[in-house]
């Protein structure tokens, strides 16, 4: 229920939303773009065929690190210095990325990517600050909106994948550079968030929980298992994709194609997720997410024919969609405003803890496991099914709990 001595202003509330939309359609572009060609990137530097998506992983690693200091700055600083951070840093690392693709240098290339997880990490918070100044009602529906301006981004990024890839003598020195430009064009849109600075807590403020307290919550501890896998699992195929695409004979571009259906089946499904959640409940919306990523998971099992990959990593994207909102949705209404940070943080520091393992596996697995694009492609799939079961189990038992032992 919302403290009756304090109601959110919805207004204010789509106001922010609307930025955060065209923050995620613009700013959210450049993930698919650095996903797309991050692989291709690595296996044209790396002397080890094994390291080829080890860019990727350097992102989600350098995500994974930024978890806690970004949601630190945010709390004390406010969301709109932490988002511009995140900008800059997306900024410096389409540079760095650029000019170790310029000297051939793949640990140049590696440090760029380890300084763009900044930027990703800050962009993980974009849902967040959507629920910050939204009633109990509107939250999920502003969570889900705001995952929706990842649309655009589905077209946007892959796009300017085409234009630019060739566009230099050196291969995707040219998307890089769009990388830095988007920044820059990006973080204009924050001067106009409204979203409060947090009050520095009294004396006498409630400490909340300590992150051991928190992540033992039954809810909680769900909530964050059901986001590290949706997450990790969507990240372990989406990052061989283009890998086993032209791996299996199909052109760069024909790559993007899939990226970009992928990730438009991402966050087309955010405009009524939402409103699923409020009509069917948290709960039965996320096991609904898993079972549509084992599906993505059967389809791709089933071969390597162009249809093939179109179709699985459709069902990969709206599998993501509902186990990741639907999980964001349930972390945010299982803590305090005062354990915002400390809670936010830990969840992005184990979420994608989680996603950069799965990058980190998703090489090793596609390049090493047999002697074919199509031999790593099927363990690729093959090794999403324990963890949709941690996932499904995890969500049956708290289910099974009385509900009087949930938080």
């Amino acid at each position: 229920m919302t403290n009756s001595a304090y109601i959110p202003d919805d207004a204010r509330a789509k106001r922010n939303v609307t930025i955060l939309v065209m923050a995620q359609a613009l700013l959210g572009a450049q993930m698919p773009m650095i996903f797309t060609i991050g692989g291709l990137a690595g296996q044209a530097l790396a002397t080890n065929l094994c390291f080829a998506t080890l860019p990727i992983s350097l992102i989600v690693l350098g995500s994974m690190m930024a978890a806690t200091p970004v949601s630190w700055v945010m709390q004390r600083f406010g969301r709109k210095v932490g988002f511009m951070l995140g900008t800059l840093a997306g900024a410096i690392g389409g540079a760095i990325g650029a000019y170790g693709l310029y000297i051939a240098s793949f640990p140049v290339f590696l440090l760029g990517s380890l300084v763009t997880g900044i930027y990703m990490s800050a962009q993980g918070f974009y849902r967040f600050a959507a629920a910050d100044t939204a009633s109990d009602e509107y939250r999920p529906k502003a969570i889900s909106y705001v995952m929706a301006g990842g649309l655009a981004s589905a077209i946007i990024g892959p796009q300017l994948v085409k234009l630019t890839a060739d566009a230099f003598v050196i291969p995707f020195v040219g998307t890089y550079l769009a990388v830095i430009a988007v920044n820059v064009v990006g973080s204009v849109l924050f001067l106009f968030l409204d979203i409060p600075k947090p009050e520095a807590p009294a004396h006498d403020a409630p400490k909340g929980r300590t992150r051991w307290e928190l992540i033992t919550t039954p809810r909680i501890l769900v909530a964050v298992i059901c986001a590290m896998v949706s997450y990790a699992l969507m990240n372990l195929v989406m990052t061989s994709t283009p890998l086993a695409v032209v791996g299996c004979g199909f052109e760069k571009n024909t790559a993007a194609d899939v990226v970009s259906a992928h990730v438009l089946a991402m966050y087309i499904p955010s405009f009524f997720t939402g409103h699923l959640i409020a009509r069917f409940g948290v709960e039965k919306v996320v096991a609904f997410g898993l079972v549509i990523l084992a599906g993505a998971g059967v389809v791709a099992l089933q071969g390597v024919d162009l249809e093939n990959f179109f179709v699985a990593l459709i069902l990969l994207g709206i599998g993501w969609n509902f186990g990741f909102i639907g999980a964001t949705s349930m972390l945010a209404g299982a803590h305090e405003p005062h354990e915002r940070g400390r809670m936010q943080g830990l969840n992005d520091l184990l979420v994608f803890g989680g996603v950069t393992v799965a990058s980190l596996a998703s090489g090793g697995l596609m390049n090493c496991s047999g002697g074919s694009a199509q031999a790593g492609w099927t363990s690729v799939n093959l090794a999403m099914a324990p963890f949709l079961m941690l996932a499904g189990g995890a969500l049956i038992w708290l289910v099974m709990r009385p509900k009087d032992e949930l938080e």
